[in-house]
């Protein structure tokens, strides 16, 4: 194929900025669909930055007629859809016997029901085609769950579990599904701790040092890859050998 066309959502921040510039230095016949919701201003100037091969979409992954609405876009202006990268996600920690419900609910909506929605949204597309890949962004919380994240390390649990199941089904159609499972990774979201925080969390990192961006990035767009036709159902940790 000479060219592919990529949705990602989570796109504005850090981790989606550095997935989105993975696929658009893979090829220049690439074109990138940057989803993004509240914030769209460093989506924006990807786009800018990448005329004609990036281009920003409204979405509400929690929303399955904005997952309707952004598909008929991407496929108005290319007749296809090749990858779907399920990026976007929140967190709101607390101790289970302190968390407030509406904190259970967003976590999970956005974690877990936007994968449900987005891959509901794209499957019809690809399974026409008989081709496409769908990389879920999890977390090693799925696998590791730590204290005081219930309701995040449920709904990525959930994502990983969804993986499972969902290549199971539409392995025969030339459909792959898979997810990564980072660590500490270097965004904004880690810029948020504390000195001491950041002290300890290194700790627990046999590498004694976080994960960049760029790493995980990588591993999406292998996931995503011909060369990756055979990988269907993994979960992949990416975490400097915590677990």
């Amino acid at each position: 194929m000479s060219n592919r066309i990529i949705l990602i959502t989570g796109a504005n921040g850090g981790l989606g900025q550095a997935i989105a510039a993975a696929f658009l230095e893979e090829s220049p016949a690439n074109i990138v669909w940057l989803a993004a919701h509240r914030r769209r201003d460093k989506a924006d100037e990807l786009a800018t930055a990448n005329a004609n091969r990036a281009h920003v979409v409204q979405l509400d992954v929690t929303n399955a007629s904005s997952w309707q609405q952004a598909v008929a876009q991407i496929l108005s202006a290319h007749q296809r859809l090749d990858v779907l990268v399920n990026n976007a996600g929140t967190h709101d920690d607390a101790l289970l016997a302190m968390m407030k419900p509406e904190s259970w609910r967003e976590v999970l909506s956005v974690n877990l029901d936007g994968v449900f929605h987005g891959c509901q949204a794209v499957l019809p597309t690809m399974i026409s085609q008989r081709n496409g890949r769908i990389v879920n962004i999890a977390s090693l919380s799925a696998l590791l769950a730590p204290a005081g994240q219930t309701n995040y390390a449920a709904a990525k649990a959930g994502v990983v579990a969804l993986t499972q199941s969902l290549a199971k089904e539409v392995a025969r159609i030339g459909i792959t599904v898979n997810a990564v499972c980072p660590g500490y990774v270097d965004t904004d979201a880690l810029a948020a701790l504390g000195e001491e925080e950041r002290k300890r969390a290194l700790e627990k990192i046999p590498m004694r040092r976080f994960g960049k961006p760029e790493e995980i990035a990588a591993a999406v767009r292998f996931l995503a890859c011909a060369g990756a036709g055979y990988i269907t159902g993994s979960a992949l940790k990416i975490d400097g050998g915590i677990f």
